[in-house]
């Protein structure tokens, strides 16, 4: 690693700040995760850009909250205002398996050791730092305080739980990708207006009293959703008010939101329009020192940070709107691209490390093949309230073309530094294969490229399950596509002597799905060839249609009802058809199957 002077990170002790000559701060970020200062980290981006503002700024990595409270207190107050952040991941999520057992490791952590952030970590740092110092604003942020921003169903307390404004006494919360909303901020702030006075920032929620007058916004509408208290008493009320936010969360052009609760009212103000090339880029270019804080030497590698130390996030943003992913209603519908120039630029830095060894594990995004797409005619995207541009069918407003993702390949392939640069984000195969697509023959080219130079031996995808109404359901294309899409992968490696393979990912005990729909699953993927290892039981997290479900019985667009497997019992059958081929399991899905009379299945699985 390059030996970089302590003060090339932002100051973690008051020693750190005194090296800047610092002796009073303007904000301070508190976070669940350990520091890394790379755009691959929420805490450090946010406080990367504070820092571009001219103000000086620190942050609290993982603070003990069950001693003395002395990580809390070492700085003091900020002038301006605290931010606080669970992490990169919701806490719960970090800390528990879909059942409900702790995980033995925390990729966020040095070491990967567990225990260094505590249950609902955004909730216990506001509320430790509000008893320390009442009268500093604390600003909420990130993937956790994003995604339980309205009344919302808690897995692991079991029952629906209100925002989380409520819960912890922030004062302001901003949602989604922070840099829009945080530049507005600092502007005011600096130009002398009260942090009171914050509330007609984009992205952004507080509370205030019942009868308090909406603060008015002359471009804003405003709508209504079914109060806390309403929700608790109606299941329908809880599932219709998903659709809403949804429906507005995708729009270009969206309404406020309002929530009563209590005797206050919860405003969540709309979110900013898609961010620019130039905006992203200035993000992605900050002087990050893209190491972890010179503290963690000894306690070991953080897990998170070693798996993408030498990846490039070439955008942000997933059009698929899949209904158990939280990546749109957190990072946005529509895609926001780097620059070629910012990407290549990162790449050149990468080759300069003293420990790169010629490979990039990852060129991607939230989904890898999604770079640079976006609607053919923007107005029509602007009106549009669709969760997913590619469900039921890829719409014909959107510009799939992956020329431009070939080309940044290709530029990469050809780098003499680079050995080899794989594609390890998830990929979407109904892209690669749209039967209307209007350029079949990039679209061909990019596959090509893909399997024959981009491929570390294992791809992976993920088609999530192989029946059609389930994966109507998910918001998931047909598992035809993975077929075709499989079916081709083979073909070019045989052609050009690869050995190589494809992974898929899949759900089990998802909303919709039965365990007559997993044995079926058994048996298609036992017919390609497959025993599968990379599996998961649907796990239930704030702000997915399929939560919604899940809890509510409903699906918040039709209001149909829908069957979900909800006991262990229930879920553990589910699960164990994936591992139909373990002499364990055999006689439980003889029976399961025996029961629903699907003896076909039994004679595909056993003979």
């Amino acid at each position: 690693m390059n030996e970089l002077p302590l003060s090339a990170w932002l100051p973690t002790t008051k020693k750190e700040a005194k090296l800047k000559g610092w002796d009073e701060l303007d904000v301070i970020i508190i976070t669940g995760d350990a520091y890394v200062d790379h755009p691959a980290f929420g805490s450090a981006v946010i406080g990367r850009i504070i820092e571009s503002y001219g103000l000086k700024v620190a942050i609290i990595p993982q603070p003990n909250w069950q001693d003395d409270l002395r990580d809390f207190k070492k700085f003091g107050k900020p002038r301006l205002f605290f931010g606080v952040t669970a992490g990169n991941m919701d806490s719960m999520v970090n800390k528990y398996t879909a059942a409900k057992r702790k995980r033995s490791n925390d990729a966020y952590t040095a070491g990967g050791e567990t225990n260094f952030r505590p249950d609902y970590a955004s909730v216990e740092y506001t509320k430790i730092l509000k008893e320390l110092y009442p009268d500093t604003p604390v600003v909420l942020g990130g993937i956790e305080g994003s995604l339980r921003r309205v009344t919302h169903y808690d897995y692991w307390k079991e029952k629906l739980v209100p925002n989380i404004l409520t819960q912890s006494g922030a004062d302001l919360l901003i949602y989604g990708m922070g840099e829009q909303p945080l530049r507005d901020i600092v502007k005011l702030l600096k130009k002398g207006v009260p942090f009171s006075s914050l509330k007609n920032i984009n992205q952004s929620a507080f509370l205030q009293n019942r009868i308090e007058d909406l603060p008015k916004v002359k471009k804003w509408k405003t709508f209504k959703l079914a109060s806390h208290e309403e929700c608790l008493n109606d299941k329908k009320k809880y599932a219709r008010n998903f659709r809403y936010i949804e429906t507005e969360s995708n729009k270009q052009n969206a309404r406020r939101l309002t929530q009563a609760i209590g005797d206050q009212v919860l405003v969540i103000n709309p979110p900013y329009k898609v961010m620019s090339e130039k905006e992203v880029d200035a993000s992605f270019d900050l002087p990050y020192t893209r190491q972890p804080h010179p503290k963690y030497k000894k306690r070991g590698a953080i897990p998170a940070y070693e798996m993408i130390k030498f990846s490039v996030n070439m955008h942000r943003g997933c059009f698929g709107g899949c209904t158990f992913c939280t990546i749109s209603a957190h990072q946005g519908k529509l895609i926001a691209s780097r620059s070629k120039k910012s990407i290549m630029n990162e790449i050149d830095m990468m080759t300069k490390q003293p420990d790169f060894k010629g490979y990039l594990s990852d060129l991607g995004g939230p989904s890898a093949n999604m770079y640079q797409m976006k609607g053919i005619d923007q107005k029509m995207c602007d009106e549009c309230s669709l969760p997913s541009c590619v469900f039921p069918k890829i719409c014909t407003n959107l510009d799939t073309d992956p020329s431009k993702m070939l080309e940044i390949y290709r530029e990469v392939n050809a780098n003499p530094k680079i050995k080899k640069a794989f594609v390890g984000s998830g990929l979407r195969y109904d892209l690669m294969f749209d039967p209307e697509s209007k350029h079949k023959k990039t679209d061909e080219q990019y596959v090509e490229q893909l399997i024959t130079h981009h491929v570390s031996g294992r791809l992976k995808v993920a088609p999530e399950h192989t029946e059609d109404h389930v994966l109507d359901m998910m918001r998931k294309p047909s598992f035809k596509y993975f077929e075709i899409f499989k079916d081709k992968f083979d073909k070019v490696c045989k052609k050009n002597n690869l050995k190589q393979e494809i992974i898929p990912y899949f759900i089990s005990s998802h909303p919709a799905c039965s365990a007559e729909d997993m044995a079926a699953l058994a048996a298609k993927t036992k017919k390609l060839g497959y025993k599968l290892e990379q599996v998961q039981d649907f796990t239930p997290t704030p702000m997915t249609m399929a939560t919604v479900i899940y809890y509510s019985g409903y699906n918040p667009y039709t209001m149909d009802k829908v069957k979900t497997a909800l006991t262990y019992d229930e879920k553990s059958k589910q699960r164990k058809f994936f591992f139909w081929y373990r002499e364990e399991n055999k006689n439980l899905i003889k029976n399961t199957l025996s029961k629903i009379k699907r003896f076909d299945i039994t004679k595909e699985l056993f003979g």
